[in-house]
């Protein structure tokens, strides 16, 4: 069986890499280091198919060295021993370069049986990841190592590429491509920055053509099935999965009701209505709270439709619950508040509660305060009365600022008139 049209047309040298420009364009950081031949040990950190597996290849290639491959998903700590076993042989004279593919899956100790020998320089590691490696990576590997963030390629960038493969699978197979631009746009945007995926879909775009006279041409009847919803790039335990919600809600957040609208379409064709549900129950109380205090509740009644409602259906509540949202006035004054309060609570001891608001008791024989002496509201004009609340330490704290919404001046004025007539008693 030959190998995927992806693995047939790597790139061999770092002019060819698809992207990827910030790293690797002439004078850039990592192009500047593979060019010295000097090869630290490094973390490549980026989504599938942008070319980190490529860079390794080519830096293995070109530094002398022996080339040891290991896969997160399938090693054990006695492929790692293997590796290791190997230094100080006439095979690893040179010094040994393992690539380890996906380190995020190897556990603690795994990672930690590496550290002696990438110290000492008996081992240069080249590790990739498609997680966040500061939290998918043991700190002391982290420490040791060179983090380069591999991003998503453009769709522009993908062109060239994809032009290439047609012209490399007409070349193999002996036959005309026939593929029209508007096609290999459609292939390069449906592919979410994924130079691997472009290259399958443009492969089996080929396989699934109409063979004429000598002749393949590329339709796009086949395009559509090939690359419906392929460009999704989206995990829902993955950092694609957080930043998603973080855009969704700072989009909220602004007022954007458009941009919150499109990042909750990416995760209602993920499918995942559960998260996004949550993030917007937070909103209404986060981020609108008391400018529109009804939000709450119609957020949690639009909720509650669309988790029983599912999908597809399950679209309408959700969007109507964003543009409410969105487009309604936004005050984080309750927000801030409890988190001041949360900040006392952190930094003072157990105080004490203000006597008169105690449970009601009996002083015994002696005590010398006798009483509660807790003024009740109710009994007085406007069912107000001024009196101590918070503790001795904390009796003069503000928590709460009114905010400048009309919701929140409306309540802060009625506040102003009750202590202006308290004052006239």
């Amino acid at each position: 069986m030959s190998a995927p049209l992806a693995d047939r047309i790597r790139p061999k040298t770092l002019a060819d890499v698809v992207g990827q420009e910030h790293i690797l364009s002439e004078g850039k950081p990592l192009r500047r280091i593979i060019e010295s031949g000097t090869v630290p040990n490094m973390i490549f950190y980026g989504p599938s198919g942008v070319g980190k597996t490529t860079v390794a290849r080519i830096i293995a290639e070109n530094c002398g060295m022996s080339l040891y491959k290991l896969n997160g998903t399938n090693a054990s700590l006695s492929d790692i021993k293997d590796v290791v076993a190997d230094i100080g042989t006439f095979g690893s004279e040179n010094g040994i370069l393992l690539y380890l593919d996906e380190i995020q899956y190897l556990n603690k100790k795994q990672q930690q049986s590496l550290l002696e020998y990438i110290e000492n320089g008996d081992i240069t590691l080249i590790a990739s990841t498609t997680e966040n490696p500061y939290f998918a990576i043991f700190n002391a590997v982290i420490s040791r190592s060179t983090v380069f963030e591999f991003k998503p390629v453009t769709a522009e960038q993908l062109i060239p590429a994809i032009k290439r493969a047609f012209k490399i699978m007409s070349e193999e197979n002996g036959y005309e491509i026939i593929a029209s631009d508007d096609i290999i746009t459609k292939i390069a945007y449906s592919c979410g920055g994924d130079v691997r995926k472009a290259m399958n879909t443009a492969e089996l775009a080929v396989v699934c053509g109409e063979p004429s006279d000598g002749k393949v041409t590329v339709t796009d009847d086949s395009l559509e099935i090939l690359a419906q919803r392929s460009n999704m790039r989206y995990d829902r335990d993955g950092d694609q999965h957080y930043d998603i919600l973080s855009a969704f809600h700072k989009s909220v957040r602004g007022s954007d009701e458009n941009a919150a609208l499109h990042y909750a379409a990416r995760l209602i064709a993920a499918g995942d209505i559960i998260s996004l549900c949550r993030r917007m129950l937070c909103i209404a109380s986060e981020d609108v709270g008391l400018a529109y205090p009804m939000a709450v509740p119609i957020v949690k009644a639009c909720v509650d439709s669309a988790l029983q409602l599912g999908l597809p259906e399950a679209k309408l509540p959700i969007a109507e619950a964003i543009i409410l949202m969105a487009t309604a006035p936004k005050s984080n004054s309750a927000c801030m508040a409890i988190d001041a309060a949360l900040e006392d609570i952190k930094s003072c001891d157990a105080l004490d509660f203000p006597r008169h608001l105690q449970n009601v008791h009996f002083d015994g024989k002696g005590a010398k305060v006798v009483g509660q002496h807790y003024l009740y509201p109710h009994d007085f004009p406007n069912h107000y009365v001024k009196q101590q609340y918070l503790p001795d330490a904390l009796k003069d704290r503000v928590y709460y600022h009114f905010g400048e919404n009309k919701q929140e001046q409306s309540a802060y004025i009625y506040r102003q008139k009750l202590l202006n007539e308290t004052d006239k008693q």
